[in-house]
């Protein structure tokens, strides 16, 4: 079976899937971590993505961290083929495979039996059109309208995903996201828990996460990649707190103001994740603050999960 650890930036995912690591070890249960954050595939991406250094990993063997160049173009499908042979190793080794991140679309891709459309040559060119002549912000408004769960996931900047969206609901006459139901057959056995907070007690975190990024040097990591091509990546560019780095090291903004965009887009991007899993009826909600969460998640899965679970 698949343990999936999900939720929220911010709401402490990492930490948990280390403390079950070590729990379940402890007791003769070996576990490995699948990294589902699309951003710590990113080599040298680490400050901005919070991602474990090595030496902060207790031991875990973690995996699809640190696989791309900045100059790579990150995909749902490479991910769902990379993420599944790592998680067919694992279990071929007798161990746990331990998903986390908050990538909903790359988590959705693995766990549940996705197939991923062909391309229609004309339906791109049309929607790319569309996007130079409209931008972002409007094609993201027609597929709200058309598939709102894709939307959520995908968000308001991500040109090239919202184009991809809308092609594959032309190709197929159904929402992009429908493959990716909550009640889609699943590749394998798998449970999904996600971690909570109240909104205010989220918002506060992710704030002070932002200002933690730049004090920890953010800046100087994007000064050491921008050679390696990181304005040049179509994916890592438009990374939140990346984007607005390079703005300000282009002095076209001012470190109040890239702090306040980050923290902006972090707060909306973390909402668009709850939404998304709040979707998802096979995820188990846990408070991230409860001090034996471990406990709780050990617990239950000694039991069968809910049958049935309110969107």
């Amino acid at each position: 079976m698949i343990i999936a650890i999900v939720g929220a930036t911010g709401t402490g995912k990492s930490s948990l899937s280390l403390d079950l690591a070590e729990f379940w070890s402890d007791r003769g249960l070996a576990v490995e971590v699948v990294n589902a954050d699309a951003m710590q595939l990113y080599r040298g991406m680490d400050i901005g993505t919070a991602k474990l250094a090595i030496a902060d990993r207790r031991g875990i063997p973690h995996h699809l961290i640190d696989v791309l160049d900045v100059v790579d173009e990150a995909s749902v499908a490479r991910f769902q083929t990379d993420a599944r042979a790592a998680i067919t190793s694992i279990q071929g080794r007798g161990a746990v495979p331990l998903l986390v991140g908050g990538s909903g679309l790359y988590l959705a891709s693995v766990l549940t039996d996705f197939q991923f459309p062909g391309t229609d040559p004309d339906r791109r060119a049309h929607w790319e059109g569309e996007l130079e002549r409209l931008g972002p912000a409007a094609l993201h408004a027609e597929l709200e309208r058309r598939d709102p769960a894709a939307a959520a996931a995908i968000g308001p900047h991500n040109g090239r995903r919202i184009v991809r969206a809308l092609e594959v609901g032309d190709i197929t006459g159904e929402p992009f996201s429908a493959g990716l139901a909550a009640r889609a057959t699943p590749w394998q056995p798998y449970r999904q828990f996600a971690l909570a907070l109240d909104r205010d007690a989220l918002v506060e975190r992710l704030d002070e996460r932002v200002v933690a990024m730049w004090s920890s040097g953010l800046l100087d990591e994007v000064r050491e990649l921008l050679p390696l091509g990181l304005e040049r990546g179509v994916t890592a560019s438009r990374a939140i707190g990346y984007a607005q780095a390079i703005a300000q090291l282009r002095g076209e903004i001012d470190q109040a103001q890239a702090i306040a965009e980050t923290q902006s887009l972090t707060r909306r991007y973390a909402r668009r994740q709850v939404s998304w899993f709040r979707r998802d009826a096979s995820v188990e909600w846990l408070d991230a603050r409860a001090d034996d969460l471990v406990a709780q998640i050990d617990h239950l899965l000694e039991h069968p999960a809910p049958v049935s679970m309110s969107e």
